[in-house]
């Protein structure tokens, strides 16, 4: 198994947004892909609550059976489609990958 995480610092104003309503729409975005995208066997977001200048504002953790299956969900087209949305509304980001 593959474990996927990424954490996600988003813009304060991006795409008429403010930062608390693009947080929820990529977290909306990102939840619907669990029932598209086949290889994902488990799939959580969750919305930050510390104020700490180390934090993160929303995290993903995923599961694969596999690389490839990972490789596949990176490459869908509903999964880049969330991609370019998190370009414009993200300041930053970082993943970690991992086998279980």
């Amino acid at each position: 198994m593959i474990k996927h995480i990424v954490l996600f610092r988003f813009k304060d104003f991006a795409e008429g947004a403010d930062k608390a309503e693009n947080i929820k729409s990529l977290k909306s975005r990102l939840e619907a892909l669990e029932d598209i995208i086949d290889e994902i066997k488990f799939f959580e977001v969750g919305i930050n609550f510390d104020n700490s200048d180390a934090a993160y504002d929303l995290a993903l953790c995923s599961e694969f059976e596999s690389k490839e299956d990972l490789y596949s969900y990176q490459k869908h087209p509903e999964h880049a489609k969330v991609v370019d949305f998190v370009k414009k509304v993200c300041e930053n980001r970082v993943v970690a990958d991992y086998v279980i």
